[in-house]
Order: C-alpha cells, then sequence, then structure tokens
C-alpha cells in the first residue's frame, strides 16, 4: 500500500495466481479499509505492508484487528533501481508488494500505543529544548545588535541574569522587545522543568523502571536517556550484534570501497536521530579521565553486581578511549563520536544481558 493523508493505492498479489488481485485507490477511511480488506481476507491469510511515514501506525493496528499481518517497511531501505526515475503512488505500491512477495523488505519496531504516546511525550520535551535554544540565540543576537555586549563567554549564570536585569534601553519599544524575548525563555524554562520531572515519573514507573534503572548505571545517561531508549528501540533482541545496533543509530562510518582500494568517510547519520541526538550528548561526559561520581555511585546502589562492573568497564574503556583519540590529534567532535558508537555497544549489551 501506498498511504498517504486522503487516499490508500491498493496493488495486491497471490501466492497461487502471478496476476493481478487487486489494484484500486481507496479512502484513507476505517470504513473504505474494512470493506476492501474483508474481501481479501474471506479468500485467504493476508500480509500487508506500507512504509513508515506521517501517518503513524493506526492502520497497521486496524488491518491487524482483522486478521492480517501488516509490515511497516523502514523507507531508507526500500530497493530502488537508480534507473527508474518514475515515481507514482501507483508504481510505488506495485513496488512494494513485489518486494514483499520477494521477502527484502526490512521492517520497524511497532511500538504499543503506551510506549507510541511516552515516546511523542520524550519527542515533544526535545522540540521544546530546541525552540528554547532558538530564542536565546535571538535575544543575544537582538542584544549585540543594539550594542549590549556582555564581558564573558559564559551565559545564562547568575552573573549573566544580573547583567541582562541592568539594562537600561533608549525607547519603551526595545524594552517590550527585550522583555518579550526574556519571559518567553523563563517560561519555556518552566515548561521543560515540568516535563523533565514528569519524565522521571514515567522512567519510574512500570513497565520501564527495571530497564531504566540499568541504564542510568552507565556514565551520561539518565532518565531522559535511558527512557528515550527504551521506548524508541523496544526489543533490543532485533539487533543480532552489537554493530547492527550501531548502525540502526547511524554511528557506522561510512564506506566506499572496491578492489584492493578501501575508503571511508564521516558516520552514515542514518536510522534514529533522536536517539543519536541523546547518545552524542551523553559521550561528552567521558571526556576526562575520573574516578565515578557521587551521583553515578549512587545510581549504582541496588543494581546486579554484574551491570556495576559491566558499568565500570564501560566507563574505563570510553574515557581511555577518548583520551587516546585526542593524543592523536583528532578532533574532540571525532574523538566523542567513537565514544557514542562504542556507547550504542555497551547499551546493547546491558539490555540483551551480554555483561560478561
Amino acid at each position: 500500500m501506498d498511504v498517504h493523508k486522503e487516499t490508500i493505492d491498493v496493488f495486491a498479489f497471490s501466492d497461487d495466481d502471478p496476476s493481478t488481485v487487486l489494484e484500486r485507490r481507496i479512502t484513507n477511511q476505517d470504513t473504505s479499509i474494512k470493506k476492501a480488506f474483508k474481501k481479501l481476507l474471506e479468500r485467504g491469510s493476508v500480509i500487508v505492508c506500507y512504509e513508515a511515514g506521517c501517518m503513524g501506525f493506526e492502520l497497521q493496528r486496524v488491518l491487524r484487528g482483522m486478521g492480517a499481518t501488516c509490515i511497516v517497511a523502514a523507507p531508507g531501505k526500500v530497493p530502488r533501481r537508480p534507473t527508474d526515475r518514475i515515481k507514482t503512488d501507483r508504481r510505488d505500491a506495485r513496488r512494494l508488494a513485489e518486494q514483499l512477495r520477494a521477502g527484502t523488505l526490512e521492517a520497524i519496531y511497532i511500538p504499543t500505543r503506551e510506549h507510541e504516546a511516552v515516546r511523542d511525550y520524550l519527542r515533544a520535551r526535545d522540540d521544546l529544548r530546541i525552540e528554547l535554544a532558538k530564542m536565546k540565540q535571538r535575544l543575544h543576537k537582538f542584544l549585540l545588535r543594539h550594542g549590549y555586549v556582555f564581558d564573558s563567554t559564559r551565559y545564562w549564570t547568575e552573573k549573566h541574569e544580573r547583567w541582562l536585569h541592568s539594562l537600561q534601553f533608549d525607547t519603551p519599544i526595545l524594552k517590550e522587545t527585550f522583555d518579550g524575548y526574556y519571559y518567553r525563555i523563563r517560561e519555556l524554562e518552566g515548561h521543560l522543568r515540568l516535563m523533565d520531572k514528569r519524565i522521571e515519573e514515567i522512567a519510574l514507573s512500570e513497565p520501564y523502571a527495571e530497564k531504566v534503572q540499568k541504564l542510568r548505571c552507565l556514565k551520561g545517561i539518565n532518565y531522559l536517556t535511558a527512557l528515550s531508549f527504551v521506548c524508541e528501540v523496544g526489543d533490543f533482541r532485533q539487533f543480532a550484534h552489537a554493530e547492527s545496533f550501531m548502525a540502526f543509530i547511524g554511528l557506522i562510518p561510512r564506506e566506499w570501497s572496491s578492489g584492493n582500494k578501501r575508503k571511508q568517510g564521516g558516520i552514515t547519520k542514518s536510522g534514529n536521530t533522536h536517539l543519536r541526538r541523546l547518545l552524542i550528548r551523553s559521550s561528552w561526559h567521558y571526556r576526562y579521565k575520573a574516578p565515578p561520581t557521587k551521583r553515578l555511585t549512587e545510581r549504582w546502589y541496588g543494581q546486579p553486581a554484574e551491570i556495576t562492573s559491566y558499568a565500570r568497564r564501560a566507563m574505563k574503556r570510553l574515557q581511555t578511549k577518548f583520551f587516546r583519540m585526542v593524543m592523536k590529534g583528532k578532533s574532540s567532535q571525532a574523538a566523542v563520536t567513537a565514544v557514542a558508537r562504542e556507547l550504542a555497544g555497551f547499551i546493547w549489551g546491558m539490555m540483551v544481558g551480554q555483561t560478561v
């Protein structure tokens, strides 16, 4: 199926008949969907697929409720011929049907309604953080345009707050503009604190608490990052090994190799952007060689010895890796990306029980 907000293009094959069984466009409404698939289900079992996108998983749940097997395919991994220069909804539906029959599609994880709701809340929190950062940048540039320059590069400290409150503006309209930016920032910060508190409550509730507490044993990972991984990934055993999990997050290097030549580039940046961003931020905690902090050791309290030992090994290895890469002349950004890739492997190992 090629799914859009108003229409769905359906293309169906039969196992015992190579010809087309169904090729039509239906409206994206429950009544039309159920009517079309009821006729197909009367002929036998039905396997359906469509590409993941903005329409979410409601269609998959409707079809599953009718008794059909529905696969949601990863759009970036749907094979396409480079010579195919014609793209229509009808052709897309046919191509998906052919690849489903050939078994070349890769299905994505379908979250439960509860996991999907928590995941959307976490992504809304990230959108709020981005909006807050943009608003602070707008205020900073507004002040620069009018000649107000802070004498330090450390912003939003107590000293910076006192400086902001001491500013005097030539005209009332400039003061109104400043107040609009400033109090919007304060409003967003308050909203962000409320969301963080709610995220902590969710993380400590069932069915997330056990997995979240394990992940928090790793340095740099707290409630937000741990809960995001639990909700976004679901079953970590869907990945056969740590390398496939790293590839899912897009942290493996690009490669162009042929014959005796091998060329690698930056990371692929494919897969889950939200998790990759969180993992990069967590990996900055491994910049310095230091013993576990008091807060980190408190997280270890009550956890199995194998988990805490695994977290210690991870911390030691990742701190050493960052230090060695920087000493070899690599930039701190390249070093922290390499640390993030290995941290993803440690997360996978912890979640599948390979901590030895």
